[in-house]
Protein backbone atom coordinates (compact mmCIF):
# COMPACT_ATOMS: atom_id res chain seq x y z
CA UNK A 1 0.00 0.00 0.00
CA UNK A 2 1.50 3.38 -1.00
CA UNK A 3 2.36 5.89 1.72
CA UNK A 4 0.68 9.28 1.90
CA UNK A 5 3.73 10.95 0.33
CA UNK A 6 3.77 8.39 -2.50
CA UNK A 7 0.07 9.03 -3.19
CA UNK A 8 0.61 12.80 -3.24
CA UNK A 9 3.51 12.39 -5.67
CA UNK A 10 1.40 10.15 -7.90
CA UNK A 11 -1.34 12.81 -7.92
CA UNK A 12 1.29 15.30 -9.13
CA UNK A 13 2.49 12.81 -11.79
CA UNK A 14 5.91 12.50 -10.16
CA UNK A 15 7.70 9.24 -10.88
CA UNK A 16 9.32 7.72 -7.83
CA UNK A 17 12.27 5.38 -7.89
CA UNK A 18 12.25 2.50 -5.42
CA UNK A 19 14.68 4.40 -3.18
CA UNK A 20 12.46 7.50 -3.20
CA UNK A 21 9.50 5.28 -2.31
CA UNK A 22 11.43 3.91 0.67
CA UNK A 23 12.33 7.43 1.81
CA UNK A 24 8.70 8.53 1.34
CA UNK A 25 7.51 5.60 3.47
CA UNK A 26 10.08 6.34 6.18
CA UNK A 27 8.92 9.95 6.49
CA UNK A 28 5.21 9.06 6.17
CA UNK A 29 5.47 6.49 8.95
CA UNK A 30 7.50 8.71 11.28
CA UNK A 31 5.74 9.81 14.43
CA UNK A 32 8.64 12.10 15.28
CA UNK A 33 10.32 14.78 13.16
CA UNK A 34 13.46 13.06 11.82
CA UNK A 35 16.44 14.87 10.38
CA UNK A 36 18.15 13.64 7.20
CA UNK A 37 20.59 11.46 9.15
CA UNK A 38 17.71 9.71 10.92
CA UNK A 39 15.80 9.27 7.65
CA UNK A 40 19.00 7.75 6.24
CA UNK A 41 19.36 5.34 9.18
CA UNK A 42 15.77 4.16 8.86
CA UNK A 43 15.87 3.88 5.05
CA UNK A 44 19.15 1.96 5.07
CA UNK A 45 17.54 -0.69 7.28
CA UNK A 46 15.18 -1.32 4.37
CA UNK A 47 17.79 -0.95 1.62
CA UNK A 48 21.43 -0.72 2.78
CA UNK A 49 22.46 0.60 -0.66
CA UNK A 50 20.61 3.92 -0.25
CA UNK A 51 23.14 6.75 -0.06
CA UNK A 52 22.94 9.98 1.88
CA UNK A 53 22.94 12.00 -1.37
CA UNK A 54 19.80 10.13 -2.46
CA UNK A 55 18.13 10.97 0.84
CA UNK A 56 19.06 14.66 0.55
CA UNK A 57 17.76 14.85 -3.04
CA UNK A 58 14.52 13.04 -2.19
CA UNK A 59 13.84 15.18 0.87
CA UNK A 60 14.51 18.36 -1.13
CA UNK A 61 12.20 17.16 -3.91
CA UNK A 62 9.40 16.25 -1.44
CA UNK A 63 9.75 19.65 0.23
CA UNK A 64 9.61 21.49 -3.11
CA UNK A 65 6.51 19.48 -4.07
CA UNK A 66 4.85 20.57 -0.83
CA UNK A 67 4.34 17.05 0.52
CA UNK A 68 6.66 17.43 3.52
CA UNK A 69 7.49 20.36 5.77
CA UNK A 70 10.97 21.39 6.81
CA UNK A 71 11.50 22.70 10.34
CA UNK A 72 14.51 24.24 12.04
CA UNK A 73 13.58 23.80 15.68
CA UNK A 74 15.86 26.05 17.68
CA UNK A 75 18.40 26.72 14.94
CA UNK A 76 20.60 23.78 15.91
CA UNK A 77 21.86 23.51 12.35
CA UNK A 78 19.83 20.48 11.37
CA UNK A 79 16.54 20.58 9.58
CA UNK A 80 13.83 18.15 10.61
CA UNK A 81 10.93 16.95 8.52
CA UNK A 82 7.32 15.86 8.75
CA UNK A 83 4.68 14.85 6.24
CA UNK A 84 2.00 17.39 5.46
CA UNK A 85 -1.52 16.21 6.06
CA UNK A 86 -3.82 18.43 4.03
CA UNK A 87 -5.67 20.90 6.21
CA UNK A 88 -4.50 19.29 9.46
CA UNK A 89 -2.93 22.19 11.35
CA UNK A 90 -0.88 21.85 14.50
CA UNK A 91 1.80 23.74 16.37
CA UNK A 92 4.97 22.48 18.04
CA UNK A 93 6.37 22.47 21.56
CA UNK A 94 10.09 21.72 21.69
CA UNK A 95 11.58 20.32 24.89
CA UNK A 96 15.01 21.97 24.91
CA UNK A 97 16.38 19.44 27.39
CA UNK A 98 15.62 16.38 25.25
CA UNK A 99 15.09 17.93 21.79
CA UNK A 100 11.69 16.15 21.70
CA UNK A 101 9.09 17.82 19.49
CA UNK A 102 5.49 17.58 20.66
CA UNK A 103 2.66 18.43 18.29
CA UNK A 104 -0.40 20.14 19.72
CA UNK A 105 -3.59 21.93 18.69
CA UNK A 106 -5.33 24.49 20.88
CA UNK A 107 -8.67 25.92 19.80
CA UNK A 108 -8.36 28.94 22.12
CA UNK A 109 -5.03 29.81 20.51
CA UNK A 110 -6.55 29.51 17.03
CA UNK A 111 -9.32 31.96 17.97
CA UNK A 112 -6.83 34.35 19.62
CA UNK A 113 -4.47 34.48 16.63
CA UNK A 114 -7.39 35.38 14.33
CA UNK A 115 -8.52 38.07 16.78
CA UNK A 116 -5.02 39.57 17.03
CA UNK A 117 -4.72 39.81 13.25
CA UNK A 118 -8.21 41.28 12.91
CA UNK A 119 -7.60 43.80 15.72
CA UNK A 120 -4.50 44.95 13.85
CA UNK A 121 -6.42 45.29 10.58
CA UNK A 122 -5.34 42.05 8.92
CA UNK A 123 -6.77 38.77 7.76
CA UNK A 124 -4.65 35.88 8.99
CA UNK A 125 -3.77 33.47 6.18
CA UNK A 126 -1.36 31.24 8.09
CA UNK A 127 1.01 30.98 11.01
CA UNK A 128 3.72 28.86 12.53
CA UNK A 129 4.13 28.53 16.27
CA UNK A 130 7.00 26.82 18.03
CA UNK A 131 7.19 26.91 21.81
CA UNK A 132 10.64 26.21 23.32
CA UNK A 133 10.28 24.84 26.82
CA UNK A 134 11.92 22.88 29.59
CA UNK A 135 10.09 20.65 32.08
CA UNK A 136 8.78 22.28 35.22
CA UNK A 137 10.83 21.48 38.31
CA UNK A 138 8.85 19.40 40.76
Amino acid sequence: MPSQIERLCEEKNIRLTENRRIIARVISESIDHPDVDEVMRRASKINPKIGIATVYRAVKMFEELGVIAKHDFGGKGRARYEKLEGEDHHDHLVDITTDEVIEFFNEELEVLKDKIAKDMGYELIGHKLELYCRPLKK
